[in-house]
């Protein structure tokens, strides 16, 4: 069952910084489906990369080439808008000329976005915002949550318009950051009625847990299950179904082995995290994780 709400308060105002690929359709998809439901404002952004016409060319010629890359960015935002208004809601874009991830983070403080919907990777080249390294930047920078949306391959088919958020993974490490990205991860699970999948990773890249005398590892289980029974505990506050697991192994491949293992819709976590029991996983992880991760990827600082 799907719950619609008006204006939550979390999502008022959501960020798409685009460019002319057709792979970004994937990444408005999601932001559409987020206004809807959150009925919220949708802005597009485009970057015109700093530099981006030849310095050997002469002054008219690097002009044209800027106009035609203003004109890309007027085309890839009015994509992103026209969809939203035809969904019944408000709408604004912007083409910029500088350092994508700067821009990106400069124009989510001016105009209060709550949230910034990206792809993981994107075309490059002179007249496009590499939307690869920049959406990395963003995640680590920005003080507000970051969805990050796996764009096709050239050649992969683009994919399907429908999207939801029926089944959400939560990592947690048993920090304070951790806490924080669940909450914001049960939000969207309530709000999507969602199942929430807890799950704490002992990281066998840190400890020799073969050699290891049984107490420690029996503690470092002991430790994870408190922190997934704590996330837990937040979701049946809520009303939401909840599942919990405990693994061991390295982090990231962990993580995204059990994601696709429960055919989860949607990744949350912290954009970082402790070290103790299951070393860096909401820091490099994290990176690790949206760089591969088939689904989207939500993260919070």
């Amino acid at each position: 069952m799907r719950f619609r709400i008006e204006r939550s308060g979390m999502f008022d105002t959501i960020l798409v910084p685009t460019d002319d690929s057709a792979g970004a359709d994937a990444t408005i998809g999601h932001a559409i489906e987020l206004g809807e439901t959150y009925g919220s404002a949708v802005h597009a952004l485009y970057v015109v990369e700093a530099g981006s016409a030849p310095t050997e060319l002469p002054d008219d010629e690097r002009t044209t080439v800027r106009d035609r890359s203003e004109a890309r960015g007027r085309e890839a935002t009015i994509r992103v808008t026209d969809r939203a208004e035809e969904r019944g809601l408000d709408a604004a874009r912007e083409v910029r000329e500088g350092v994508p991830y700067r821009e990106v983070l400069s124009y989510t403080a001016n105009h209060d976005v709550d949230l910034v919907v990206m792809g993981t990777h994107g075309r490059t080249g002179a007249d496009r915002v590499r939307l690869g390294s920049t959406t990395e930047r963003v995640l680590t920078r920005a003080d507000v949550p970051v969805l990050s949306v796996r764009l096709p391959e050239d050649g992969e088919p683009t994919p399907a318009a429908a999207v939801s958020y029926d089944r959400i993974v939560v990592p947690t490490d048993g920090s304070d950051h951790a806490e924080r990205a669940a909450e914001t991860a049960l939000d969207v699970a309530e709000t999507y009625d969602a199942e929430v999948c807890a799950v704490y990773v002992v990281d066998s890249t840190t400890y020799d847990l073969e050699d290891a005398p049984r107490s420690i590892v029996g503690l470092l289980k002991e430790g994870g299950r408190n922190a997934t029974e704590a996330i837990a505990e937040m979701a049946h506050d809520r009303g939401l179904d909840v599942r919990t697991d405990v693994r061991r192994g390295p982090p990231a491949e962990e993580l995204l082995e059990y994601a696709s293992t429960i055919d989860a819709s949607l990744v949350a976590m912290g954009t970082r995290g402790q070290t103790v029991g299951s070393g860096p996983l909401l820091g490099s992880t994290t990176a690790r994780i949206v760089r591969r991760s088939t689904v989207p990827v939500l993260t919070v600082s």
